[in-house]
C-alpha cells in the first residue's frame, strides 16, 4: 500500500544536518513486496513526489519506492537545492541539502538490509542525486541521471566502482547541454562506474526510447 509521509519538524533540524530520519521529507512511500528493490525517485523543477512512482511501478511492479519532495521553492516551483540563475547553484546550499539527503536515504537504506536499492533523477533530481553520489556512493547500486546538469567538478569518488550508471540527455538540451553531459559521463567512467548511456535527438523532454532504456536498465538481473 502506498502512501504520503510528511516531514516532522523535530526529524529536520537545521539545514544541512545530516539527520537520519525517514521523515525529513514529505515524500510518496510504497513498501517494497519479497526481494524486490528499494527505488528512490527524484522529481524536476516543478514537480512532486508523484512525478515518477508511476513509472516505477509499471517496470518493477514489485518494487518498493521513496519520492521525496523538494524543499526548496523558486518562485512556487517545488526544488532540492536554490540556485541563482540557470545553471549556477548555490553551492553552499547544495552542500547543505546534500547531507540532508544523505541522511534520508541512509535511514531508509538501514530499514532495508541487503536490499538492492536504486535511484532515478530527472533535471534537478538527478543533481542532487548525482550530488549525494559524490559524497556517499555507498547508498546505491543503481542510479539512472536523466538530463543532469553538473556544472562543477566533482571530487575523485573511488566507491563508484561498486555503482552501476545509466545516464540520459537529449542532444539539443538547452538546458543540460551535451558537452556537460558527457564530460559527467567521462568523470563516472574514470571513477571505475559502470556506465551506459542514452541519447535522444530532441531536448529535455523524456523519450519513448529513453523510457525503454530506463526499463531495460532496471530490469536487469
Amino acid at each position: 500500500m502506498s502512501q504520503l509521509s510528511g516531514a516532522r519538524v523535530a526529524d529536520v533540524g537545521s539545514c544541512g544536518d545530516p539527520i537520519m530520519s525517514t521523515d525529513s521529507y514529505i515524500h510518496f512511500y510504497q513498501a517494497p513486496q519479497g526481494d524486490a528493490p528499494l527505488v528512490f525517485t527524484f522529481h524536476g523543477t516543478g514537480g512532486d513526489e508523484h512525478q515518477f512512482p508511476g513509472l516505477v511501478s509499471r517496470i518493477l511492479p514489485q518494487a518498493g519506492i521513496v519520492s521525496p519532495r523538494g524543499d526548496v521553492s523558486e518562485h512556487g516551483a517545488a526544488r532540492f537545492f536554490k540556485r541563482t540563475g540557470e545553471g549556477v547553484y548555490d553551492m553552499a546550499d547544495l552542500a547543505a541539502r546534500t547531507a540532508k539527503m544523505t541522511g534520508f536515504i541512509r535511514a531508509h537504506k538501514e530499514k532495508n538490509p541487503d536490499r538492492p536499492i536504486y535511484g532515478l533523477g530527472y533535471s534537478n533530481g538527478a543533481n542532487i542525486m548525482a550530488s549525494v553520489l559524490f559524497e556517499a556512493p555507498d547508498l546505491f547500486d543503481r542510479v539512472i541521471l536523466m538530463h543532469p546538469l553538473i556544472p562543477f567538478d566533482p571530487p575523485t569518488q573511488p566507491g563508484l566502482s561498486d555503482v552501476a550508471v545509466l545516464v540520459t540527455a537529449g542532444q539539443r538540451d538547452p538546458i543540460c547541454p551535451l558537452p556537460l553531459t558527457e564530460r559527467l559521463t567521462a568523470y563516472f567512467q574514470a571513477q571505475g562506474a559502470q556506465v551506459e548511456t542514452f541519447l535522444h535527438q530532441g531536448g529535455h523532454e523524456v523519450s519513448q526510447g529513453e523510457v525503454d532504456a530506463i526499463a531495460a536498465f532496471l530490469q536487469k538481473a
